[in-house]
């Protein structure tokens, strides 16, 4: 008998029901992951089905790692012992790419293909604008004469929403409309140019891995027969793109979706509420199971939320129904929720903005006695960049209570970016006399935030004379450069970590909150920021030629473009609220969280329509679907679903608040929200008495960390100071063309064994090798923007060919390449990949591969016992996972000269839980947070970014 925990009914009907199409409609707090994970484990456990055979979708990656974590813990308990590897859990973009990725020689993309994400992809355009896109006849019909990145910003949006749509530019290209003429040139346009760049923006994931699927019988019936039962969460957020991929992958339609019409907040996005409410009406026979029983929520609030969703008539001048686009149902209290009245109230400032700033202080100066920490607080906005959000949290934080908002577009301010950037303005003399002579007027109000850079950086230098010296060396030389540099903005920046302000940054204690990091995780940014413009603007090194024209494209259009669209401060995916601090956050960020107290502001905003005429002519026209929600009621709908979603986070006491305002056009709250505020008491201790609340604590983060054992372990080993600036903390390393020379020899090899496994063997000649070879050179260079000379790319060939001939007599043996492993633990999961499995029968030995010379056994004793250990791991995990036998284990080491390219190890299964508790112990390390020990390797230490602030500079191990 099935064990299904504390599910209630609904929730076993949830789990159990799993043959067929069902939607499973859950409100808030009424269990879904919980019922999620219990159905997968259902299917594992009580079903026999292998992991491989499931395939769930979630909004996000921190969903989908919190997933995955509870399902591993939940298996742990019932001592079933499972690879979660083979699942297919994430994102529908995270799983496209994944389906991509394992059959790319049947797409029409190349081997390391890129993604842009939409900062990238904006630059891209914007850099494409005065090349190829001029050749597009008549764009400024759809661009207009809008500043140069705002056109950027509108293309985006355009191709993007043809793409989301699945609109064919063949079609759209033989209409008469002018405009839509335009715009199908323009899509293949952009179309054209990420080809040639061997890149994929965002939405085009999902389009190509539908194409991949639709164009190739043979990958499609291999995934169709291999995902038996599919789930799909947050269903009410997904497009049209994503429900043709479930409806084309799900031969037998074990199709379960879950998801809550009333939550449903991504049409900006390309979102559908049709999906969720037409789904039944797709198939002869569904399931549809309602969760509505709320664990969350003090019963008051439920009572509140349920009455904003149904009480739509009778508001202030204005009324409306949902018809038949919202599904029926009313969310109820659990028996276990408590019952505490008084549970919803109203904070007005009444006059100004300053009494309403007291007001709600003196709100949480009294709930301060009843609460644990500020972080069972949040507040929630449409937006927190606004001077409503802004303005209370500076309030807030003068009188000492700390304010987490990562997305309120502080990240420019921030004293630690104003330095660095100001220090870079120092840097570019040519270009500070420019800007001094006021010959970049269009920069507008950015001429006075460099002003403002410079006053900090200014005050850095007093302040350190150590750094003095530095600066006057290296500004004389970028005024009058003679020879090229060895380094550009990133490679500075670094060299900026051994002055005594960024030293201490750095040294910040990593097990503290996320607040106290902050500026730490800031430089981190930064780095990144650094590394992607020399990415983009393929600039490695500063010389006489770019000297001037590199920093003016850095100053006057990167960051003026970053800072016009705003960055976001770090927010640690383990940690729901940081402690010691009150939340600020949208209200789209807030779902899927709850907190014991939520203040939800923003009472004057108003629905508003977001949609672009042309491309909702265009979807009229070409989409082939009729259109479905009233054109006039969408953005009331959405607006209702907005609030409900804000509303419905708040577990203990809700709160709405605002300066109010009874008239006009800034009237606050809005006709919209008065009936609603109107309802509730206003806040004065006389009236609500927090005492008699049980206020919960904040809930943790269930996210189970995963580490590789190459790139965690063994890098962690290495030098565990660049593991902490490169890993933990995320800075972004200058160097990354020493990767390409052993990129290329392993992805041909790769190619090699690929194609003996798909019964290709004998038709692999030295012409095809070569064939591989340049392909990967040419992807790889793209993708790196770096290159080999000429006699290093010729050595890297002769390894594979040597490679070829040696072992062509031998490829019958190979069984797999590419293997993923993981070993899963109670605190962590370990995972790997393992080259190639090759042997006969049952028993196969294990190999991995170096692009290296052979190493002396003697000198090198440590590193190759080091790798002894991890194919010693990898051997166990092959033998549980696949149930063969391990006898050798090898490496192979292509750059071999007339000797025996192979060192072998026989599998000696009396260590491996040995081995298997030393490399838990480096994993408890990272988790601890314990980064003291340094590398002594010279060599490690010459070629690390790291080395200004750890003194080794220059080959002085300090």
């Amino acid at each position: 008998m099935f064990d299904f925990g504390r599910a209630n009914e609904a929730q076993k009907q949830a789990i159990s029901n799993i043959d067929g199409p069902v939607l499973i409609s859950a409100g808030p707090g009424t269990g879904k992951t919980f019922t999620l994970v219990m159905r997968i484990v259902y299917l594992i456990q009580e079903m026999e089905i292998e992991p491989n055979r499931i395939f769930v979708t979630t909004f996000t990656e921190k969903a989908s790692k919190e997933l995955l974590t509870r399902i591993s813990n939940t298996l742990m308990e019932r001592n079933i012992d499972v690879d979660l590897k083979e699942m297919y859990v994430g994102t529908f973009h995270s799983l496209c790419l994944r389906i991509i990725k394992e059959n790319l020689e049947y797409s029409t993309l190349r081997k390391n293909f890129s993604i842009l994400d939409s900062f990238d992809q904006q630059y891209l355009v914007y850099q494409e604008l005065n090349k190829n896109f001029r050749s597009v006849q008549d764009l400024d019909i759809l661009i207009g004469k809008l500043p140069v990145w705002n056109r950027a910003e509108k293309i985006c949006k355009l191709v993007n929403g043809l793409t989301e749509e699945l609109i064919a530019i063949e079609d759209i290209a033989t209409s008469t409309d002018p405009e839509i003429k335009v715009l199908a040139s323009l899509k293949k346009k952009y179309e054209e140019i990420l080809q040639k760049h061997n890149r994929l923006d965002f939405s085009m994931i999902q389009s190509h891995c539908l194409e991949l699927l639709q164009n190739n019988e043979q990958v499609l019936e291999k995934y169709q027969e291999q995902f038996q039962y599919m789930m799909v969460d947050e269903y009410q957020d997904t497009n049209h793109i994503q429900e043709q991929l479930i409806f084309l992958l799900s031969k037998n339609k074990n199709i379960c979706v879950v998801g809550d019409d009333d939550q449903a907040l991504y049409r900006f996005r390309g979102a559908t509420i049709r999906n969720i409410l037409e789904f039944t009406s797709k198939f002869e026979h569904t399931t549809e199971i309602k969760l509505v029983a709320n664990y969350r929520s003090n019963p008051e609030i439920i009572s509140f939320y349920n009455k904003w969703m149904h009480d739509t008539e009778e508001l202030q001048d204005f009324t409306f129904q949902w018809d038949k686009y919202r599904i029926d149902k009313t969310i109820v209290p659990s028996e276990f929720n408590p019952t505490t009245p008084n549970a919803t109230f109203k904070v007005s400032g009444v006059g100004s903005a300053e009494n309403w700033h007291r007001k709600v202080l003196k709100t949480i100066r009294d709930l301060e006695p009843f609460i644990q920490d500020y972080n069972q607080i949040a507040f929630l906005f449409n937006s927190v960049k606004g001077n409503e959000a802004k303005n209370l949290a500076d309030y807030l934080e003068e009188n000492g209570i700390g304010v987490y908002s990562p997305r309120s577009n502080m990240f420019f301010e921030r004293e630690e970016v104003k330095i660095v950037l100001g220090i870079m303005l120092l840097l570019f003399p040519l270009y500070g006399q420019k800007l001094q002579r006021d010959e970049f007027q269009w920069i507008g109000d950015l001429k006075d935030y460099y002003h403002d850079c410079l006053i900090e950086a200014l005050r850095f230098f007093k302040n350190d004379k150590r750094a003095q010296p530095w600066l006057k060396e290296l500004t004389l030389n970028h005024a009058a450069l003679i020879r090229n540099t060895d380094y550009s903005f990133s490679g500075l920046f670094y060299q900026l970590l051994q002055f005594e302000y960024f030293h201490k940054l750095m040294d910040t204690d990593l097990s503290s909150g996320v607040a106290d990091q902050r500026a730490v995780r800031n430089l981190s940014i930064l780095s990144n920021l650094l590394v992607k413009f020399e990415y983009n603007e393929n600039i490695s090194v500063f010389t006489k030629k770019n000297i001037e024209r590199v920093p003016e494209q850095f100053f006057n259009n990167f960051i003026r473009f970053l800072r016009q669209g705003g960055i976001e401060e770090y927010q640690d995916e383990t940690e729901y609220a940081p402690s010691g601090c009150v939340s600020f956050m949208t209200i789209h960020q807030s779902k899927g969280m709850e907190f014991p107290v939520v203040f939800v502001g923003s009472m004057k905003h108003r629905p508003k329509n977001n949609a672009d005429d042309l491309l909702e002519e265009v979807y009229r026209q070409y989409s082939g679907r009729t259109s479905y929600e009233p054109e006039e009621k969408t953005k009331i709908f959405d607006y209702w679903r907005l609030f409900y979603v804000a509303f419905s986070r708040a577990q203990d006491i809700l709160v709405l608040t605002t300066e109010k305002k009874d008239a006009g056009s800034w009237q606050s709250p809005s006709k919209y929200l008065w009936k609603a505020y109107d309802s509730l008491v206003e806040y004065s201790p006389s009236k609500i008495d927090f005492s008699v609340f049980e206020l919960n604590a904040v809930k943790p983060i269930d996210i189970k960390p995963s580490y590789a054992f190459t790139s965690d372990v063994t890098a962690y080993e290495r030098c565990s100071l660049q593991y902490k600036m490169y890993r933990e903390l995320g800075f972004s390393p200058v160097r990354s063309g020493a990767t390409l020379f052993g990129s290329l020899v392993h992805q041909t090899i790769e190619d090699i064994h690929k194609s003996v496994i798909r019964g290709e063997g004998d038709e692999i000649s030295t012409e095809q090798v070569n064939t591989w070879f340049d392909a990967n050179y040419a992807s790889l260079a793209e993708s790196q923007h770096s290159y080999l000379a000429e006699p290093t790319k010729q050595a890297a060939r002769k390894q594979v060919e040597n490679y070829m001939e040696n072992t062509k007599d031998t490829w019958y043996l190979i069984q797999e390449a590419e293997v993923e492993v993981s070993l899963v633990k109670e605190n962590f999961i370990l995972h790997g990949q393992i080259d190639l499995l090759r042997g006969e029968g049952n028993t196969v030995e294990i190999m991995d591969f170096k692009a290296e010379k052979k190493p002396d056994l003697y000198i090198e004793h440590e590193r190759i016992e080091q790798y002894k250990k991890q194919l010693e791991v990898y051997a166990h995990l092959v033998e549980e996972k696949y149930g063969l036998t391990v006898s050798q284990m090898k490496l192979y080491y292509t750059g071999a000269s007339n000797e025996n390219p192979i060192i072998s190890f026989p599998k000696n299964s009396d260590v491996i839980e040995g081995t298997i508790n030393e490399f838990t112990k480096v994993v408890d390390k990272i988790q601890q947070k314990d980064f003291k020990i340094l590398s002594t390797n010279y060599k490690v230490c010459s070629e690390c970014d790291v080395r200004f602030y750890c003194n080794r500079v220059e080959g002085k191990n300090n």
